[in-house]
């Protein structure tokens, strides 16, 4: 019996152009052989047109960072209509079963580098490739790093607009800024006004490319404020760091070892202690991004305890892994685990889980960052050669259940809120991502916790040849992924279309900024200055 959420269903061809994407790693994974590459029947490419606007989510759990129930989900033409119980519908609508699993947010990764530009050489995973492995592991939105080309905000976020094209899911742009002057302070207002970025990236460390001083920080923070953006940074003291390396180089230690001690802990706990001053002399929110160390968390922790408006984002790699791989005999296999701030010893893994379970730090990224084994050997003889980066687009909402939720460190709604919701919240794009809401964006997973698989780069989605968390088996499985109201992922199987992504624009004053007048207001009562003198009559 056909209910009042059904409307008569229209079908809407879509011509696709078949994409070629020369193969660049010799990755031999499940989604795209060497033989076929994207575009190929066989990548899962389908015309939108074959997947039905409406669908029927019955009897999971459906669960938001604030809630959970037994709920059916209704969608039609990409927004949730109805989250209630006991939905009938007709027989034009798809019906998912759901039974004993839970439904949530499709995840929203706040840091990746897709079609990145860096160290000499290009990330492999582009915004189709990436973003198809993405879905594939239950996420639905991410938020990528623009990067100014000769320091202009303007030509990087056109190079990035046309990077972007062929996305199959959504996305927003953060835009990092590697110099600074009056044009560079116009161009942030541009991209606040008119190009939906609310967040902007400061660079404390890769001395002699991306890294800027103290002033031009303290400029970059005054500037953020005004416009009501997120401040972000890498925190790592670059000169120290450049000094590490050297010193490395003079011990005879080359290799991807040498990557780690060049730039330790107390050089990230360093400059988040800075950033987070810096922010606060400006008064200014601040957002450190990839927290590895314990030094830098405990830093955030500090700040936070004292009222400060600091967001710490650390990534999967940092809380699964330790840096016992940088020691492999196999440079292949060590290589493939450099990236910065570097992952640390045993035991700031465990801290950060523990700081993310207590709300010290507030949500997980990637810092998926895509080189293959080729691209990795450059740095053979020097590790300073070594492109930075590794994967986990496809991985982190697995891993950060199996991790958090399997261990009893967080709840269900923890997980949501953590790998979803707050992450909406910062940037400004909640409800309408972040919720399994009526009139949300049907970005959607089903998520089986009884279910377990192991990771491999020969069944991953990216076209990355190797993984670092290979061979990890991991309980808690996403089953399906909707995202803007098809489905896109299911029976182990992609069914995505280049070109069908959104970009999302963001709007500047997030809740952070909620307040800020009141405590500059109070700042200036508070300085019962300048004092009114008498002048000498001499």
């Amino acid at each position: 019996m056909a209910s009042a959420f059904t409307h008569q269903l229209t079908s809407v061809a879509l011509l696709l152009l078949l994409l070629y994407f020369p193969p660049i790693s010799e990755s031999n994974n499940l989604f795209c052989d060497a033989g076929s590459e994207y575009g190929g029947p066989q990548c899962g490419i389908q015309s939108s047109s074959s997947s039905s606007s409406k669908i029927l989510i019955k009897g999971g759990t459906v669960v938001n960072a604030h809630h959970q129930q037994i709920a059916d989900v209704y969608v039609e033409d990409g927004i949730i209509v109805a989250v209630q119980p006991n939905i009938n519908v007709g027989d034009d609508v798809k019906v998912l079963d759901a039974t004993g699993k839970f439904v949530m947010p499709g995840g929203i990764d706040p840091h990746t580098h897709l079609a990145m530009e860096f160290m000499g050489s290009e990330t492999i995973d582009d915004f189709f490739s990436g973003q198809a492995a993405a879905l594939a592991g239950g996420t639905t939105m991410h938020i990528d790093f623009v990067i100014p080309i000769n320091g202009s905000l303007t030509a990087g976020f056109e190079a990035y607009e046309k990077k972007a094209k062929n996305s199959c899911m959504d996305y927003g742009f953060h835009m990092a800024i590697t110099k600074w002057d009056e044009v560079v302070s116009d161009e942030m207002e541009v991209m606040v006004k008119e190009k939906g970025i609310n967040s902007f990236k400061f660079f404390m460390a890769y001395k002699g490319s991306f890294m800027i001083n103290d002033e031009l920080l303290i400029e970059g923070f005054k500037r953020c404020k005004s416009l009501g953006a997120l401040a972000m940074v890498h925190a790592e003291n670059g000169d120290a760091v450049f000094e590490g390396q050297k010193r490395m180089i003079e011990l005879g230690i080359p290799g991807p070892e040498g990557h780690a001690l060049s730039r330790p802990p107390l050089l990230e706990g360093e400059a988040t202690a800075r950033a987070i001053r810096l922010a606060e002399f400006v008064n200014t929110p601040l957002y450190v991004v990839h927290v590895m160390s314990m030094d830098a968390m405990e830093e955030i922790a500090k700040a936070r305890k004292a009222g400060r408006r600091v967001i710490g984002e650390p990534v999967v790699s940092g809380l699964v892994l330790d840096d016992s791989w940088l020691w492999h005999s196999d440079f292949v296999t060590a290589a493939k685990y450099v990236m910065s701030p570097p992952i640390r010893a045993s035991g700031h893994n465990k801290a950060l889980q523990a700081a993310l379970a207590t709300g010290i730090l507030q949500l997980v990224g990637t810092d998926h960052c895509a080189f293959n084994s080729t691209q990795k050997a450059f740095g053979i003889d020097d590790f300073r050669k070594i492109p930075n980066g590794v994967n986990g687009i496809e991985e982190r909402m697995h891993l950060v259940w199996d991790t958090m939720v399997e261990s009893g460190q967080i709840s269900v709604t923890d997980y949501v809120r953590l790998t979803s919701t707050e992450c909406a919240r910062i940037f400004n794009v909640y409800p309408r991502k972040g919720a399994i809401l009526v009139g949300s964006d049907a970005d959607i997973i089903i998520l089986n916790p009884n279910s377990s698989f192991e990771i491999t780069a020969r069944s991953h989605h990216s076209r990355l040849d190797t993984n670092v968390y290979e061979g990890r088996r991991v309980k808690g499985k996403v089953e399906v992924t909707i995202a803007g109201g098809r489905v896109v992922w299911e029976n182990d199987e992609l069914k995505v279309v280049p070109g069908s992504g959104k970009y999302i624009e963001m709007r500047p004053f997030n809740y952070l900024f909620h307040g800020l007048d009141k405590a500059d207001a109070k700042y200036l009562s508070s300085l019962q200055a300048p004092v009114k003198r008498l002048k000498s009559s001499t």
